[in-house]
């Protein structure tokens, strides 16, 4: 299975870091998934739901708006905060 690194953060914690096999976010002009060899890009993101699938399991988060940057298959997203439920 091809991969990502991904790295989800806030100013007070690391949410999420490890290897994924896609990343889906609510950006401000809808929704998209990342996979391996996405092109590069920055997005910013809506208040919503991040979804991602590792090899074993998928996990939701729920999480304020913010920013998404996609490169060399490593994905970092900067978010305000997790929204607890």
């Amino acid at each position: 299975m091809k991969t990502l690194e991904l790295n989800i953060l806030t100013p007070e914690k690391t949410v999420f870091s490890g290897e994924v096999a896609s990343v889906q976010v609510k950006g401000t002009n809808g929704g998209f998934q990342v996979l391996h060899n996405h092109a590069p890009m920055i997005s910013t993101l809506q208040k919503g739901e991040i979804k991602v699938k590792t090899s074993s399991e998928e996990k939701s988060f729920s999480a304020g708006s913010g920013v998404m940057e996609v490169l060399d298959n490593k994905v970092i997203i900067l978010i305000e905060e997790v929204i607890e439920s």
